[in-house]
């Protein structure tokens, strides 16, 4: 009858399948980090050898800084990505002369092919918002197929979805930086030297795409040789949550030194936040209005050795007595700040001097697949076995136990031991509320002032233990407490029953009271007023004379 034969050549088609094929995969896998240099080596693991033997990737060196690439003519490219075969170059500076296929790929904004050297290569910038980011080299042996234009657009398009990428990470870093600059100058810079404890600590930011957050830390400086302690974490990641961090720092700074009971700082703390989740204009670290945060405060009073302590939803500090086991101090549950009204309870914890207390935030225990309590473990059994070692070395010891090389979440670490003062440097007496003692009360004073060898300090001193003393029996009823501590600076300090708050006054031509506590303004460096739940004491505070 006859044959019918029909030949069909279908390589085109073919050719057009593979190449949506790697487009296809090309965006499933570029861009799975959030590092230029993972990009890059992501496209030439995509390319190599579905469509080229060798990628070459240069990137601009200040786009791997996270900053604004600067005109071409002014280009530092570094190569990120070395396939060919050769000794890799990555990290090596790359320098093209004016008038290369390369810096011609480069002014021009396009792909330029360069038949001339073998093997065959293809040189593709790549461009973000008509900005070029760096060059992309697509190389062929001298065995493979030249590139043709569907080649030429397929590069294009990878080269395209790779600047995407590098654009993303660029900016991440560049808002990850910014985060931790705003973070770290937030924080203490140094710990202050006082004779209360001795504090050392740590601040490890968190390495996923998340960014900063809002962790903080900081030791107060507090009346009567007193010392504050607090750690708190700020709910969300990058610039929003530094920012909360700072404001929230500064609160608890501004609080602290009015001498607030730990649980009345927590609860006016609570209320600012509050108010700023309120305010149109301040928003949480999630752009939504609100802002959450957890903390704990404690201060310490190394003439007592005692402690107070509160927790706004967050883990209790661990405390290691001299010779007693490690323990996490059961405090009263409160709300975290932002969102509850119920009020926080103190709790009162006796610490022998030498004691170590270690605050941190969750990020310290948490770790992946694992729960707080055993995080919780792993701490009491670092501090177990380093309880005498100073508080640096274990700062350093507990981050190297505890943190691993991948932080999901900041972590901030603050450790303690805590100093007594000498009974020698402290002298107190209890004094009944009659006028005549006045007289007695300075003559005390001067003589404990001449025990110490601070006879210039006498006549300042008695003028001001006269005014407080005469204000106490005037104003409060029952026995007045007085006491001097010789520390950094020399403190006065007189107690009752009442808990009226003096203030200093201008006084009047005509009138004849109302300047003593303006004249104890005058001569001492500060002064103030701390409440306490049987009364208040006024304390004083002047410099020691120089040797």
């Amino acid at each position: 009858m006859g044959v019918c034969e029909q030949s069909i050549d279908v390589t085109d088609h073919y050719r057009a399948q593979q190449r949506l094929a790697l487009l296809a995969e090309a965006g499933a896998r570029i861009g799975a980090t959030l590092d230029p240099s993972g990009t890059a080596a992501e496209l030439a693991r995509v390319a190599v050898p579905r469509y080229a033997d060798a990628v070459l990737v240069d990137v601009a060196a200040e786009v791997l800084e996270g900053e604004e690439p600067k005109p071409v003519t002014a280009w530092d490219l570094v190569r990120v990505a070395d396939s060919d075969g050769e000794p890799s170059r990555v990290g090596e500076r790359v320098a093209y002369a004016a008038g290369s296929s390369q810096a011609e790929s480069l002014a021009g904004g396009r792909a330029t092919a360069d038949a001339v050297v073998a093997p065959t290569r293809l040189y593709v910038p790549l461009i973000v918002r008509g900005t070029p980011l760096g060059l992309v080299t697509f190389v062929r042996g001298e065995d493979s197929e030249p590139f043709d234009d569907g080649d030429r657009a397929v590069a294009e398009e990878l080269a395209s979805r790779t600047a995407v990428c590098i654009d993303n990470a660029r900016r991440y870093r560049r808002e990850r930086t910014a985060a931790l600059m705003l973070q770290r100058s937030l924080l203490p810079r140094s710990l202050p030297e006082l004779s209360a404890v001795e504090a050392a600590s740590r601040y490890l930011p968190a390495d996923s795409h998340l960014g900063a957050g809002g962790d903080w830390f900081d030791v107060i400086p507090l009346s009567g040789a007193r010392v504050g302690l607090v750690v708190g974490d700020v709910v969300g990641h990058g610039l929003g949550a530094a920012a909360t961090m700072g404001r929230l720092r500064a609160m608890v700074r501004t609080l602290a030194e009015l001498d607030l009971a730990p649980d009345e700082l927590l609860a006016r703390l609570n209320d600012q936040v509050g108010k700023d989740a309120s305010d149109q204009n301040v928003k949480g670290p999630d752009g939504s209005g609100a802002v959450g945060a957890t903390c704990v405060y404690g201060i310490y009073d190394p003439a007592s050795r005692t402690s107070t302590w509160a927790a706004a939803g967050h883990p209790p500090p661990a405390v290691v007595q001299p010779h007693g086991p490690v323990s996490f101090l059961r405090l009263p549950p409160g709300p975290p700040l932002g969102v509850g009204r119920l009020p926080y309870e103190g709790a009162e914890v006796t610490l022998a001097e030498g004691s170590l207390v270690v605050l941190f935030t969750d990020g310290l225990v948490e770790a992946r697949g694992q729960g707080i309590d055993v995080g919780l473990g792993r701490l009491a059994a670092v501090l177990g076995e380093q309880r005498g070692s100073s508080s640096e070395l274990l700062c350093g010891q507990i981050v190297a136990d505890l943190v691993s090389d991948h932080v999901r979440d900041d972590a901030t670490l603050l450790v303690v031991r805590t100093r007594a003062l000498d009974a020698r440097q402290v002298a107190a007496w209890e004094l009944p509320s009659d006028p005549a003692l006045v007289a007695r009360a300075r003559s005390m004073a001067a003589e404990q002032l001449g025990r110490w060898g601070l006879d210039e300090l006498a006549f300042t001193t008695e003028l001001v233990v006269s005014e407080l003393v005469t204000n106490a029996i005037r104003h409060a009823s029952g026995p007045i407490g007085l006491r001097l501590i010789r520390d950094r600076s020399l403190i006065c300090e007189v107690s009752d029953s009442q808990h009226t708050s003096p203030h200093a006054r201008y006084a009047g031509n005509d009138e004849e009271g109302g300047r003593g506590l303006f004249m104890v303004a005058q001569l001492t460096e500060h002064w103030g007023t701390r409440y306490m739940p049987t009364g208040k004491t006024i304390w004083a505070e002047q410099a020691l004379p120089v040797p």
